[in-house]
């Protein structure tokens, strides 16, 4: 199964660059072809000192690239799909978005922010540097134990924390100040990573995530997703409810500490059925009432009442963040995309740039 893991990945990277290829063909003209290698795009980047670095990139127009970096903690390669502000003559700051569990590059197909939302457009006139992590599903982008039969080796918190960063701020000439924000899987993802590299992000963005882990239901969550990709969780962090589990248990109060000073916009719905929530906008009543019944309604009201949880928690400990409760609305991309469109105003202000237009 190792094996054919790995084909299936090799396989999802020929789709993604072939994807950015044929984009690129349909955009550009053969006199405006973007630049496409590392020292055309990227005249600046440089190997960070663990010898992490960019190896490859693929332009989908002038400011859209297919971006592989070599990880020295995972020894593989991570694609990422980066997005320029227009005028990349003056620093700007990095938001880093992270996909859900089944998201990114799956046998589902290609799904990311990009691909899924208005990411492209929305973002089009801000002056940030816009960073998708395509790789890394089933993961919850942390630093497992043991390397895994299935998923491999998995360091994504060091890789995301340490190694990609500096690699990135030199390639962009960024301003070294970072968001991040995640959904469903994620989300519970971006906490635990803001915790674990205090002054890293400015901005975090939990939307529908099951947060506090020392909840049965969300601890059930997180095995769930691990058994979607054939991951054994005691390879993640060990047995559940053991210490590992409780040093990444981003709402321990010891770990919601480590958030004080950091602008926290936490997001979810109460799943019922939302104004995304119609045959018209699914656009396959069939698929839209087996994600009502099975999933997006049931497993959204649950995530609500964990946020709750985690808000008592850090009103009792005095530590400020924003947290939306939607009258309606379930575990899926849409809000996702309305949640990003809410919460960049606050990102905005922490990355010290306008809400819109450059500097």
């Amino acid at each position: 199964m190792a094996l054919r893991h790995g084909v299936r990945r090799r396989i999802g990277a020929a789709i993604v660059a072939g994807m950015a290829v044929a984009t690129a063909t349909g955009t550009a003209g053969a006199d405006t072809d973007p630049p496409n290698t590392v020292e055309a795009v990227f005249p600046q980047a440089r190997p960070a000192s663990d010898g992490s670095r960019i190896v490859g990139v693929t332009p989908v127009d002038t400011r859209r690239f297919v971006v592989e970096v070599r990880s020295a903690a995972m020894d593989r390669t991570v694609r990422l799909q980066v997005i320029r502000p227009a005028d990349t003559d003056t620093p700007a700051p990095t938001l880093y978005l992270l996909d859900g569990a089944e998201d990114g590059d799956t046998p589902h197909g290609v799904k990311t922010w990009e691909s899924t939302t208005d990411l492209i457009p929305f973002t089009a006139d801000k002056h940030v540097n816009v960073v998708t992590v395509i790789d890394g599903a089933y993961t919850y982008y942390t630093d497992w134990l043991r390397d895994d039969p299935i998923l491999g080796r998995n360091r994504w918190q060091t890789f995301l924390t340490e190694e990609l960063p500096p690699v990135l701020d030199t390639a962009f000439g960024a301003t070294g100040r970072n968001a991040i924000a995640g959904l469903s899987m994620s989300a519970t993802s971006v906490l635990q990573l803001a915790e674990s590299a205090p002054g890293l992000y400015r901005g975090v963005g939990s939307f529908s995530g099951c947060n506090d882990l020392d909840d049965q239901v969300c601890a059930a969550a997180v095995q769930a997703v691990l058994a979607l990709g054939h991951g054994d969780p005691a390879n993640m962090w060990g047995p559940v409810g053991g210490p590992e589990w409780t040093a990444h248990d981003p709402a321990a109060p010891e770990n919601l500490e480590k958030l004080r000073g950091v602008d926290v916009v936490f997001a979810a719905g109460n799943g019922t059925p939302g104004k995304h929530d119609t045959a018209v906008a699914a656009g396959d009543p069939l698929r839209l009432g087996r994600e009502l019944i099975l999933g997006g309604g049931p497993e959204e009201a649950l995530i609500a009442q964990s946020n709750h949880r985690v808000q008592q928690r850090m009103s009792d400990l005095r530590i400020p963040a924003t947290f939306t409760f939607t009258a309606a609305g379930t575990h899926s991309w849409p809000y996702w995309q309305d949640d990003l469109h809410a919460a960049w105003p606050r990102f905005a202000a922490a990355l010290d740039i306008p809400v819109s237009g450059s500097r």
